[in-house]
Formats: structure tokens, C-alpha cells, sequence
């Protein structure tokens, strides 16, 4: 049987990367109009892979196009983050349970470690997020639902949109803090319905503080 060489990750799908992470960090602003050919003359690419990098981020709900006026960083309303943490809510309020009632003790552990690291990043904003968000995709990992993961996935990409403004609010790290070790002890003693109701709790919680 013949070799089979494997193509490298397509252009299209780094410059799709680069650009989602520029508007994580708010390189590119809500609501701004994405230069095109700044970007690719910037980085010396031709306006193709940059449309179809375009193209992913619409799909993920991070860019807006619009007829005869190029693209746009994507804008969420109140009502669109209070969509986004319902679902949210929902899909991984039921995850918890699943993990609280059918994880290992190795697994325990290792979301016991994430969340240590969670307690030494009350200082740091960014890295608390990084960290929050890997505890909440391992958990998700454990739960084994890959459909629940992608669609947790990719409403996250949606609620990262606000994230600042969500960490900003006075006291907002602590009281996230404090809601983790409510849902960390209920994995730990093996009470799915408790973990559940702390994990809506939650993301309850989180809204208000992000809208």
C-alpha cells in the first residue's frame, strides 16, 4: 500500500486561529469593521484563505458579514449572552451530574488539581480564565458526550466575547471561586444532584455579572 502524505493545516485555518485569538484579546473590538486587506497585507497572504478564515469565524458566531460592507467583529446583546448561559447552564449542569455519579478517583483527582490551580489565580485575570475554562472542557471531556462538547465548545467561543467585562465586576473572581469549591465538593462526594444545581447556580450567577 502506497504512503500517504498528510497536507499541512490548512492557511485558511491558522489565519481562522490568529484572528480568533486577536479578538479574545480585543485586538479587534466588537462591533469593528475587520480590514481586509490590512490584514492580509500584514500578513502576507492573498485575501482567499483570509475570506475563509472569515467564513469559520461566522460560523462560530465571532464575525458578522454583511451585504456590501465586509466583515465585523460580532456584537452580543444582553439577550444573546443570556441565551448563550442558558444553554451553557443546561449543557453542563447535566455534565457535572454525569461526572459526580460515574467518575474515577483518578479523575477526581485531576479536576481536584485544576482547581487548586484555580485558587492560586484569584490575582491573575487571564490566567483564572485559561484555567476556569480548562476545568470546564475537562469536566465536559469526562462527561463522554462529544456532540455536548461541541456545542459547549463553540457557545463558549461566543461567551468569551464578554469575558472582560464579566471578570471586571467587583468581586465577581472570588464569588466564581467560591461557587467552584461548592461544585468541586459535590463531585467529590459523588452527589450528582447536588452537582448539578451548583453547576446552575453557576452559570446563573455568571450572567448576572455579565450583563
Amino acid at each position: 500500500m502506497p504512503s500517504v502524505s498528510l497536507a499541512p493545516r490548512a492557511l485558511y485555518e491558522e489565519v481562522a486561529e490568529l484572528l480568533r485569538q486577536r479578538i479574545f484579546r480585543r485586538e479587534l473590538e466588537p462591533g469593528s469593521w475587520i480590514d481586509e486587506l490590512k490584514i492580509a497585507e500584514e500578513l502576507g497572504i492573498s485575501r482567499t484563505p483570509l475570506r475563509e478564515a472569515l467564513k469559520v469565524l461566522a460560523a462560530e458566531g465571532l464575525v458578522t458579514m454583511k451585504v456590501r460592507r465586509g466583515a465585523y467583529v460580532t456584537e452580543v446583546s444582553d439577550k444573546d449572552l443570556a441565551d448563550v448561559y442558558h444553554l451553557l447552564s443546561l449543557l453542563e449542569s447535566d455534565a457535572a451530574g454525569v461526572v459526580a455519579e460515574r467518575a474515577t478517583a483518578m479523575q477526581l483527582e485531576e479536576l481536584k488539581a485544576l482547581h487548586d490551580d484555580l485558587e492560586t489565580a484569584v490575582n491573575d485575570r487571564d490566567r483564572f480564565f485559561a484555567i476556569n475554562e480548562q476545568f470546564h472542557m475537562r469536566l465536559l471531556e469526562m462527561a463522554d458526550n462529544r456532540w455536548r462538547q461541541q456545542m459547549v465548545a463553540d457557545l463558549r467561543k461566543v461567551m468569551k466575547l464578554n469575558r472582560h467585562n464579566s471578570l471586571l465586576k467587583t468581586g465577581r473572581i472570588d464569588e466564581s471561586l467560591k461557587e467552584h469549591r461548592a461544585i468541586m465538593a459535590a463531585l467529590l462526594a459523588h452527589q450528582g444532584d447536588q452537582a448539578t444545581r451548583r453547576m446552575q447556580e453557576h452559570f446563573l450567577n455568571g450572567l448576572e455579572a455579565a450583563t
